[in-house]
């Protein structure tokens, strides 16, 4: 596995080694070992599966202590506009948000550390897109930041035919 440091701390891009010939493809998605190297100790407690159709918007979410999340997330069918923004106060980057393609051809997935805010734009007519986290979900404990806050500048792949859940769409601006 490749792995590459982004401009934001501890956001990192990983590349697995595709092995692949007439009968099809394999490769290595996860492996402790090598996570713990590059990026250190995790244990992931869940994962989590969605199904999205085009122009779904999910996010941007995140955790509150005590049941904030670290994320690895991948895409297995289609292709989605990733987004990670940094919420760490005490983080150069505070405010900063990182963009990536993810999707079944280029098999890049992206690890997002805890302090960070989440979500991801369907760009393919459909989309199954699959996330390890290292801590349990809460209800109590979800909040959100407005996919489209003025203050974070984000340039979406996609400005019209967006579709996002009820709650989605009252999140809050980022301030």
């Amino acid at each position: 596995m490749k792995f590459t440091r982004t401009e934001i701390r501890d956001l990192v891009i990983i590349e697995p080694d595709i092995f692949e010939d007439e009968r099809g493809y394999f490769f290595e998605s996860f492996r402790q070992d090598q996570f713990e190297r590059e990026i250190g100790k995790i244990d992931f407690v869940q994962e989590n599966e969605s199904f999205s159709q085009y122009g779904v918007l999910r996010g941007l979410h995140y955790q509150i202590p005590p049941y904030e999340q670290s994320k690895l997330v991948r895409v297995v069918l289609g292709r989605v506009q990733d987004i990670a923004v940094d919420l760490r106060k005490e983080s150069p980057t505070f405010g900063k948000h990182f963009s990536i393609e993810l999707s079944n051809e280029n098999r890049k997935q992206l690890f997002i550390p805890k302090g960070f805010a989440h979500g991801y734009l369907a760009l393919s007519k459909e989309v199954v897109f699959i996330y390890k986290t290292d801590n349990y979900y809460s209800k109590e404990h979800e909040s959100g930041i407005l996919w489209n806050s003025k203050n974070l500048g984000i340039d979406w792949s996609i400005k019209a035919d967006i579709m996002l859940s009820e709650k989605d769409a009252t999140l809050k601006s980022f301030k």
